[in-house]
């Protein structure tokens, strides 16, 4: 699994195969997306209201209150609604192009995986990550105007 934290490429980390989401693996990869955001976007982090996340809490929740880590870093949370892949830039933007970017690759271990994935991230430049954010809103429309039903 491929977490992954952007607006430009901030921070991310291949899971093995072995490995899933917990609460506590979450807390770690926060801790770690705070440190990469305080060498790479200086000028965000000294201005934390300025900093808010789109992710999906609701499978890490399960009725719980936000994690105190977050509260912790002041960002604010943009909750996004689960199972919704057409208003999630990493669904509709990121995942999407390395899906076909990749398409033709066959894996046999989790170093060339990794390798694969680092090389394909370095290959795209600033303006392809901020294409996925500027088209945000355009996404917004059209799931208010599908009234929720999924869309090309």
């Amino acid at each position: 699994m491929l977490c992954i934290w952007w607006d430009q490429l901030v921070y991310y980390e291949l899971l093995k195969s072995n490995e899933t989401i917990t609460g506590a693996l979450y807390r770690t990869q926060l801790m770690r997306l705070s440190r990469a955001l305080k060498e790479k976007r200086v000028y965000y982090y000294s201005r934390h209201d300025k900093i808010i996340l789109l992710i999906m809490l609701d499978h890490m929740l399960r009725g719980r209150s936000k994690p105190k880590y977050l509260e912790t870093l002041k960002w604010k949370v943009l909750p996004h609604p689960p199972y919704f892949p057409d208003i999630a830039p990493s669904d509709y933007h990121l995942f999407r192009s390395m899906m076909h970017g990749l398409s033709e690759q066959h894996f046999t271990s989790y170093e060339d995986t990794k390798n694969c994935i680092d090389d394909w991230i370095a290959s795209k430049d600033e303006a392809f990550f901020r294409r996925g954010f500027h088209m945000l809103p355009e996404r917004w429309k059209k799931v208010v105007a599908s009234d929720g039903h999924y869309f090309e």
